[in-house]
């Protein structure tokens, strides 16, 4: 408990929670918030070999251009890079490579329908440590067009200054 007393109580008792969970969050893709609707959330877990979980462990993962593929059946993720580990020497992999991802075929299946229909994609949101394994949430987005994302930046700055008035007020 003392190493969350700097936390508030509420968000201190989110962090329980989620040390509860086994919940670890190793990297979010907050790009793909702002550049998609997102309408479904899945999980997924990640065909890795032991360094690149390592190199995830320490921190060096990036989702910034990551998308998801359908391709025979199987779904890979395409564009995560994760830097090679420092200490992995001949074991390291190609940071850029594809990924296989492990569902079940159903979700797939569906996942597949979703994409077939306009305007859908399937773009990862986050990668976390869910107790030992690598998980990969993805969503199934929409994307926005440019008055979406002003429209998203707009409200963004009326709630955080209505909050700046209020605190004032509260003074």
């Amino acid at each position: 408990m003392l190493k969350y007393q700097h936390l508030t109580r509420r968000t201190r008792k989110e962090a329980l929670s989620t040390e509860k969970k086994g919940i670890k969050i190793a990297a979010r893709n907050r790009k793909a918030y702002h550049d998609y609707f997102v309408e479904e959330n899945y999980e997924a877990g990640i065909e890795l070999f032991g360094t690149e979980v390592k190199s995830i462990r320490a921190g060096t993962l990036n989702l910034k251009d990551a998308w998801c593929s359908i391709q025979s059946g199987e779904l890979f993720v395409n564009g995560m890079h994760i830097s090679p580990y420092e200490k992995g020497n001949i074991f390291n992999k190609d940071p850029e490579r594809v990924r296989r991802l492990l569902m079940h075929k159903k979700e797939i299946r569906k996942l597949q329908a979703l994409v077939k229909q306009d305007g859908y994609t399937l773009v990862p949101l986050s990668v976390y440590f869910k107790d030992a394994k690598v998980k990969l949430e993805i969503g199934a987005c929409r994307g926005k067009k440019n008055y979406d994302k002003r429209d998203a930046i707009a409200k963004r700055d009326a709630e955080r200054e209505m909050d700046r008035h209020m605190k004032e007020t509260n003074r």
